[in-house]
């Protein structure tokens, strides 16, 4: 596949993280609207009960600012994910929100765990490290401008910080990780010059036999001694005089 094909803007980069931040804006809104507390719902680690927060977690925010710092990562890095690996996006959603909620399940602390961000550390794991595995030049780039814009996010998977989920945070990281490692996708076919391909021959090239064995430009080829010299021949045929 060409890269043009490859590389096609489409309406789900624009749907997908509007879908997303208005699910998230939504649920927060029931809750303030209608003074629910939503936050029962997020994973509990080692309850069965807390099984749901799998599911419901990422939608639940503890307040506006927890909701604001996960509006903007969410929809970028979906946007991300739909343009540059359209094939496996919907996969790689679906398998992030669910290995990385059952790993939270697993090593987290005995609280809620609620928000988005597990989420955004997938994805932000997941395009860096498999643009990297595919070393396509575009999606290096990709992967170097995740860690320009969020490079800073890798501090959180630690406990630096009290009342932010870090165990949250490095299941995201580790499910990103081991997406990257494991989903295929289908990375578009990087043009080659003769000059790159194995089957390349120097001394045959069109273009290096302009020039002579140091380097200078021959302006005129020349002849071989099988050449025949071309002859050509004037007829002229008198005027009448009238």
């Amino acid at each position: 596949m060409s890269e043009s094909k490859h590389f096609q803007f489409s309406n789900a980069v624009l749907l997908a993280p509007l879908v997303a931040i208005l699910s998230i804006w939504t649920v927060y809104w029931m809750e303030v609207r209608f003074g629910f507390n939503f936050n029962e719902f997020g994973i509990y680690p080692r309850k069965l009960s807390g099984l749901r927060g799998i599911l419901f977690g990422p939608f639940v925010h503890g307040s506006v600012e927890h909701l604001y710092n996960n509006t903007i990562p969410l929809a970028v890095l979906t946007s991300f994910l739909v343009y540059f690996y359209r094939n496996a996006a919907f996969k790689t959603l679906l398998l992030g929100v669910l290995i990385s909620g059952a790993l939270t399940w697993l090593i987290g602390r005995p609280s809620y765990h609620i928000g988005a961000s597990g989420v955004i550390y997938v994805l932000a794991s997941f395009i860096f490290f498999k643009g990297v595995f595919a070393k396509h030049f575009r999606l290096v780039a990709l992967s170097l401008v995740v860690v320009f814009i969020y490079g800073s996010m890798i501090w959180y998977i630690f406990p630096v910080k009290d009342g932010i989920s870090w165990e949250g945070h490095l299941s995201g990281f580790v499910t990103g990780l081991l997406l990257a490692l494991t989903t295929r996708v289908r990375v578009p076919s990087t043009k080659k010059y003769d000059w790159e391909r194995e089957d390349y021959d120097e001394e045959n090239d069109p273009f290096l036999k302009q020039f002579d064995k140091d380097g200078n430009f021959i302006e005129t080829q020349p002849e071989t001694e099988n050449e025949e010299a071309i002859k050509v021949t004037y007829h002229y045929k008198k005027r009448e005089e009238n």
